[in-house]
């Protein structure tokens, strides 16, 4: 009997595109339902693993199944019955799990059946563990994007930059962090709810940002980065479709993605909103994001909140046709109402731009002089970046090419330095980093 050939390279990297791709989808369900029934979101993810190392082993001789995500399920809950039954402490796991132990095959029934069980809140459960604010805002990005959106140690540390044993060094430390906190796998209620849902908005905005404007490195944007955070917020609104936020902050990332194409230049330059080509903006994406913001406006129960503000803002540039066209002066209300609700130097900078469209450069410089002493914005390379805009905009290049100079030596991506450089140098004078 012969045996059957060797699969080629590329049916191998056929295969284990497949496999990501099923995994990417299935895996919080799956996580989450083991974390359900175990108690221990490590444990969890560890049986959810061996899944998926079984389907890189078998699938190549056994062909994709029909339902992979039942079949990872299907064997995940093999290895957790496995792990049960060689448990040291029955009695312990049982009491733990809430059963009465009457005997074991009894009871690794009763532990087999749950794990049968389709339990909607699952992911949600899931979603709210790995943003739970005992762990750091770099933990909990880390955590959603492992445990939520199946992405490897790996790609999540060229994502941020990092090396990936300092990565992995995190999220060892953030589990064990819940399981020292005793965080239970439950639904938060009441006011609970409301802070822990903050918690996962901000952790999906970092994400998005991260992408749509990477803080280091050499590239302007991370693409890879804004889709993630699209289809988890995509997730989340699924989940919890009456909340109002969760809408606005999936069409301001909507909204602000459509523009990614225009952003970059043919040779990775950064290209600024004015010098945009608008028939390059996703206009797919841009009518989700009106949906989406429409849903958030439908479902407020009073005024708009933080994200549907900013998506409101993003949707007068989605809107226009050209810098000319834009709706200014409602950009710069939308910019007062945020300042309100969140009061930040960033947003009166951001306010400050739109006030300079709307009302002249002059106006929108005297709101930025009141920023200059503000200690948070000290090494922020797009104060002096605005500052030189506006002078530029007064006839004073001299000062203008000060700031453009001062905001390349504060940024550190480099793409937006050498942009800066280039404003500089479009000053006139000798344009160069500052030496002091």
């Amino acid at each position: 009997m012969s045996t059957p050939p060797a699969p080629t390279a590329s049916a191998t990297a056929d295969l284990h595109r497949v496999v990501d791709a099923v995994w990417r989808m299935e895996s919080a369900r799956i996580v989450g339902a083991l974390t359900r029934v175990t108690g221990d979101v490590g444990q969890a993810e560890e049986l959810a693993q061996d899944a998926l190392v079984a389907a890189l082993e078998q699938w190549p001789e056994s062909g994709v199944p029909a339902k992979p995500g039942a079949w990872l399920m299907a064997i995940a809950k093999h290895r957790a019955i496995d792990s049960f039954r060689r448990s040291q402490n029955l009695q312990r796991k049982t009491v733990e799990l809430g059963r009465e132990l009457v005997q074991q095959e009894g009871v690794e029934e009763d532990w087999a059946a749950a794990l049968d069980e389709v339990v909607e809140d699952d992911v949600l459960r899931l979603v709210f563990i790995s943003c739970h604010p005992v762990l750091s805002r770099e933990a909990r990005v880390a955590m959603t994007l492992r445990l939520v959106g199946g992405l490897a140690t790996d790609e999540i540390a060229r994502a941020f930059l990092v090396p990936e044993k300092t990565l992995a060094q995190r999220i060892v430390r953030a589990k064990r962090t819940l399981t020292a906190a005793r965080v239970p796998f439950e639904m938060p209620t009441g006011a609970d709810f409301g802070a822990r849902l903050s918690s996962v908005l901000e952790v999906l905005y970092l994400v998005f940002n991260e992408g749509y404007a990477a803080t280091a490195g050499e590239d302007l944007t991370r693409p890879a980065l804004c889709q993630e955070a699209m289809r988890l917020g995509r997730i989340l609104a699924g989940l919890v479709p009456e909340e109002s936020e969760v809408h606005g902050l999936l069409a301001l990332m909507e909204l602000q993605a459509s523009r990614l194409a225009a952003r970059i230049g043919p040779d990775g330059e950064s290209v600024l909103l004015a010098d945009q080509d608008r028939s390059r903006w996703d206009r797919v994406l841009v009518n989700h994001g009106l949906a989406a913001l429409d849903r958030a406006r439908e479902t407020a129960a009073g005024a708009l909140g933080p994200y549907a503000l900013q998506a409101g803002i993003a949707a007068c540039h989605a809107r226009a046709r050209s810098v000319e066209e834009t709706d200014w002066a409602g950009i710069a209300g939308h910019y007062e109402a945020l300042a309100a609700l969140n009061p930040s130097p960033v947003i009166e900078l951001n306010r400050a731009v739109a006030v300079s469209r709307a009302y002249g450069p002059a106006a929108g410089l005297e709101l930025v002089d009141r920023l200059l002493d503000v200690p948070a914005l000290s090494s922020y390379h797009l104060l002096p970046a605005v500052r030189g805009d506006l002078l530029v905009s007064l006839g004073r290049d001299d000062e203008a090419r000060a700031e453009f100079e001062r905001a390349a030596g504060l940024t550190r991506n480099e793409r937006e330095r050498a942009l800066l450089l280039g404003r500089a140098a479009d000053c006139g004078g000798p344009a160069g980093l500052p030496t002091d």
